[in-house]
């Protein structure tokens, strides 16, 4: 006769936390870490979900920092607590954290193999920028090209080739990614993202999008209803068919996907959103574009998973002056997020 199964307390936690039992759940799981065995970092790991599923940011800080006790170097723990403190506005403490994001084993980011040193913000005449991560980011940190420019500093930028024609007015070279690509000797090199804190950014020292902002107003609403299918909270961040159906009925609505505009890339985007009186998003690189190019811009935003990026709590933007915020106010509430854009559409409109 067979022995029964043997469960480990992080599997009986677990098993709680995914049928809906959250006290007991999360009894546990501080059980398993008190007792700091070997199941004593998976339950920090999936304690600090339990408290963000939850929006109890505080007490997984908490977590995170307790981690980072008993492992400092983590680096998946490091960048964690840096997006955490971004999210509040701590950037002082996020953006150092954050550069731990090209040794997360999620989403890791590649360090070229360049031949000429990482940059650190010392005096150079010549600099490889390094893009990273989706191309929403790009478009983010874009504007701190012209930054180094002013410098004196003569940028070569990487990048897809989707961003190419849209990001050239920004830097001296742009080129467009590929295999076998011969690249020319520069000073030195850095990541997109790490220009934040080798420029010393704080909340209030944000620059400015550097594209070109529209000349005229324009006429119709732009729509995006969801990402990239592979993003890791797709799931969460892209629309029901119910709600994208309800938005992209609404009057004057053109929805920007690339299938549906023939736009070859984010530079022939952008024309078109020129064109426009406003764009809804989800957050996704188009609500990037959009409120780069100072367009009246809603990205909705998930309950699970809300980027560090918009912060936490509010309707607007540090990043971008022309975006107004939606959350959803509990999981999977679309309906909600719905109708408060429709409400402010047609007080816009009155």
């Amino acid at each position: 006769m067979s022995e029964p199964p043997t469960y480990r307390a992080i599997d009986i936690a677990y098993t709680l936390h995914m049928r809906g039992d959250l006290a007991a759940a999360e009894t546990r799981y501080h059980a398993i870490i008190e007792a700091a065995g070997d199941e004593a970092m998976d339950a920090r790991n999936n304690l600090v979900g339990l408290y963000r599923d939850q929006h109890r940011w505080a007490e997984a800080e908490g977590v995170m920092r307790d981690a980072l006790a008993v492992s400092p170097a983590d680096p998946d723990w490091r960048f964690r607590l840096g997006c955490s403190r971004l999210a509040e506005g701590d950037f002082a403490q996020g953006w150092p954290l954050f550069e731990a994001r090209r040794g997360i084993t999620r989403g890791r980011v590649p360090v070229p193999p360049l031949p000429f040193p990482e940059w650190r913000g010392e005096a150079v005449d010549s600099l490889l920028v390094w893009p990273e991560q989706g191309f929403g980011d790009v478009i983010q940190f874009s504007r701190y090209l012209p930054l180094l420019r002013a410098r004196g500093i003569s940028v070569t930028l990487a990048c897809k080739a989707p961003l190419v024609r849209l990001l050239s007015p920004l830097a001296g070279r742009v080129e467009a990614l590929r295999n076998g690509m011969a690249l020319p000797a520069q000073d030195a090199w850095c990541l997109i993202g790490s220009l934040p804190l080798i420029c010393g950014t704080t909340l209030d020292s944000i620059p400015p999008s550097a594209l070109t902002r529209p000349a005229h107003q324009g006429v119709g609403l732009g729509v995006v209803t969801r990402g990239d299918p592979n993003h890791f909270n797709d799931a969460n961040r892209s629309l029901s068919d119910e709600a994208a159906a309800e938005l992209l009925a609404l009057p004057g609505v053109v929805s920007l996907r690339p299938e549906d505009t023939g736009a070859a890339d984010f530079q022939a985007t952008a024309e078109i959103i020129a064109s426009l009186d406003a764009v809804i998003s989800v957050d996704t690189a188009v609500a990037h574009l959009a409120a780069s190019l100072g367009k009246p811009t809603w990205i909705l935003l998930p309950y699970l998973n809300p980027d560090w990026r918009w912060l936490r709590g509010r309707p607007d933007s540090p990043w971008y002056p022309s975006v107004r915020l939606v959350r959803q106010p509990a999981s999977g509430d679309w309906r909600t997020v719905i109708d408060t854009v429709k409400q402010e559409l047609a007080e816009r409109a009155a």
